[in-house]
Formats: structure tokens, C-alpha cells, sequence
């Protein structure tokens, strides 16, 4: 386990394996790393692709905030983006799919 601090300071518990271009896994609203698809998804692209998988805020090993809030899910992604270093392909189940469409986050640096 890897963590990122998101900009309210919240620490986002991530995974990384694999070698290849980044592809980062968003989980839906209820799973985890280590419970939801994510974990399999990765497993079995690893050979291709570096695999970011996250605890999205609040699951997991990551931390939260008492006052949630959607902006604050899309800083957590774009800190493992960033976390990336590079171009990122993302993959989202569910809300984790959603996240990323909310205000058009643009994955090139």
C-alpha cells in the first residue's frame, strides 16, 4: 500500500503494479481495493499496463473529511493521476465512473 495526500490533506490509499502505461481503476461508491472489481481487473492487466488502483475517501485504508463532498472525490482522483506522473488511461464502475465526467477532468498534463 502507497498513499497520496489530496488537497484537503486527506490521505488516499492507493496500489500500484504492473509495468506499461498508467491505468488508473475506479471503484464504485461501495468497494475498496481489496473489495470490488478493481482488484481482479488489475490482476489480469497487469502484464500490460502500471495499475493504479485507490480506496476511494471514506473506504478502505484511505482517510476522510466530515464534510463530504463530490469536488472533494474528483481532488482524491486527480491526486493519483498526478501521482501517475503521465498520461493516464482511467477505467470507472459505477459512480467511479462518473467521478471523472463531473467537471471534465482533462487526464493529459
Amino acid at each position: 500500500m502507497r498513499t497520496v495526500t489530496s488537497k484537503d490533506g486527506t490521505s488516499i490509499a492507493y496500489d500500484k503494479v504492473g509495468s506499461g502505461p498508467p491505468l488508473l481503476l475506479v471503484d464504485g461508491a461501495l468497494c475498496s481495493r481489496g473489495n470490488g472489481p478493481s482488484s481482479a481487473l488489475a490482476a489480469a492487466l497487469q502484464q500490460d499496463f502500471t495499475v493504479y488502483t485507490y480506496d476511494r475517501r471514506g473506504r478502505g485504508e484511505s482517510g476522510d473529511h466530515a464534510i463530504y463532498g463530490v469536488d472533494r472525490e474528483i481532488e482524491d482522483l486527480s491526486a493519483v493521476i498526478e501521482e501517475a506522473g503521465e498520461d493516464v488511461f482511467v477505467y470507472g464502475v459505477s459512480s467511479g465512473a462518473a467521478l471523472p465526467l463531473k467537471r471534465q477532468i482533462s487526464f493529459r498534463r
